[in-house]
């Protein structure tokens, strides 16, 4: 799970996984994790203040939005299998999947935002999880820590 040199099939991982959120590869400084979206779900509204944030759909019809407050999203374009979406820090984001079918997703934080190796099956488990913290080898910001809505 890192952060020790890592090979492997990230579509076909992406596309096979189910769960909300499965972190599949932790670096130094950056993490790659592999996102499932209900139907009708999203990522869940959250702002990064001092790391950017790579996003790519593998699978499934998406709305990402984008803004500088949580009330001010002034970014929203649809987004598609093979699309990516570019979050700057600081910006409030969110990808909610409006197809038919789950949103298959990957995204890669620089630096990391998960504990590594974890998975989290719902977006309840993970949002009610008190121990997913990046590990302490990694390198972290020194202040301003996430914010979600």
């Amino acid at each position: 799970m890192g952060p020790d040199p890592q090979a492997f099939d990230l579509e076909g991982e992406t596309l096979e996984n189910e769960s909300y959120r499965t972190v599949a590869w932790s670096g130094k400084y950056l993490q790659v994790t592999l996102m499932s979206i209900p139907v009708g779900g999203d990522i869940g509204l959250e702002q990064h203040p001092e790391t950017d944030q790579f996003i790519r759909l593998d699978s499934g019809h998406g709305r990402a939005q984008m803004g500088p407050s949580k009330d001010q999203l002034t970014f929203d374009e649809p987004v598609t299998d093979g699309w990516c979406v570019l979050v700057p820090a600081g910006s409030w984001h969110n990808v909610t999947n409006v197809g038919d079918q789950p949103m298959q997703l990957y995204t890669v934080y620089a630096p990391q935002h998960h504990s590594p190796g974890k998975v989290h099956e719902t977006k309840d488990i993970a949002a009610a999880d008190t121990d997913d913290e990046p590990a302490d080898w990694s390198v972290q910001p020194e202040s301003a820590p996430d914010r979600h809505a």
